[in-house]
């Protein structure tokens, strides 16, 4: 997935590696910690996000010679109803989640590094308003949300047509990147209930799902049809675009 000559993994690279390189941009993972059916880690949604961001900066500096930095990944999501009760579930607050970016675009700023895109692994996640106040408050800030999950359409990839968490679509990318932290025997079905309200079910209003009355094991996806082949071709695809992005980041303005 890395190279070991390219520095581009904050987790594991020391200022001896860092330093003296003119780093362009820097990636924020976003994840969160909450349950993932019965066989997928709390924290799936980090290490998704970060794979998918190393793999990613890693084809930007092969392929495009543009150079960036992977943050360390951000743990704290916003969580719905019904799943924040569960154990070791962590729910964070809008709040939470801005004053911790602000720090990390203030960091940055100082820095003169000035593109951040945010690789958000959460579906609960939304940075739409935070970065409308931090391009206020940093207008030489150029900061970009990106859901890797929702870059690609899941057709002709994946089987299942409700795949919304734990199912198909982030398990096979897990067995794709960690398979050492998949245990697929162990996996519900994801069964999941819609609304009784068919108005919010065709997204005429909105309302967080409990999440106690709309999954029974946590998940919603059946994950039984998972494979290396599927999150591989799937994986291949997402960084390929996103490595696009961030070179056009760097090297064409935005108008």
């Amino acid at each position: 997935m890395m190279s070991n000559h390219r520095p581009i993994d904050l987790s594991i690279e020391s200022y001896g590696e860092t330093r003296g390189i003119p780093y362009s941009f820097a990636v924020l993972p976003w994840g969160s910690t909450e349950p993932h059916n019965y066989h997928l880690p709390y924290l799936t949604d980090c290490y998704l996000a970060h794979d998918i961001a190393v793999n990613a900066v890693d084809k930007a500096w092969s392929e495009y010679g543009v150079q960036g930095m992977v943050l360390p990944a951000i743990p704290l999501g916003s969580q719905n109803p019904g799943q924040r009760e569960l154990p070791f579930c962590i729910h964070a607050r809008y709040e939470t989640q801005k004053n911790i970016l602000a720090d990390i675009v203030e960091s940055l700023n100082l820095q003169n590094i000035h593109v951040l895109i945010i690789i958000s692994g959460h579906g609960g996640n939304n940075f739409k308003s935070m970065v409308r106040d931090l391009s206020v408050d940093y207008p030489k800030m150029l900061i970009v949300i990106c859901e890797w999950f929702a870059i690609e359409p899941r057709q002709g990839y994946f089987e299942e047509s409700i795949d919304d968490h734990a199912g198909e679509l982030e398990t096979s990318v897990m067995i794709h990147y960690r398979p050492e932290l998949v245990n697929l025997m162990s996996a519900g079905n994801g069964e999941s209930k819609p609304f009784n309200i068919e108005s919010l079910n065709n997204k005429v209003g909105w309302v967080p799902r409990d999440w106690a009355k709309s999954s029974i094991d946590t998940g919603v996806g059946n994950p039984e049809k998972s494979s290396v082949e599927k999150g591989s071709r799937y994986a291949e695809v997402v960084t390929d675009k996103i490595a696009m992005l961030l070179n056009e980041l760097v090297n064409k303005s935005l108008y």
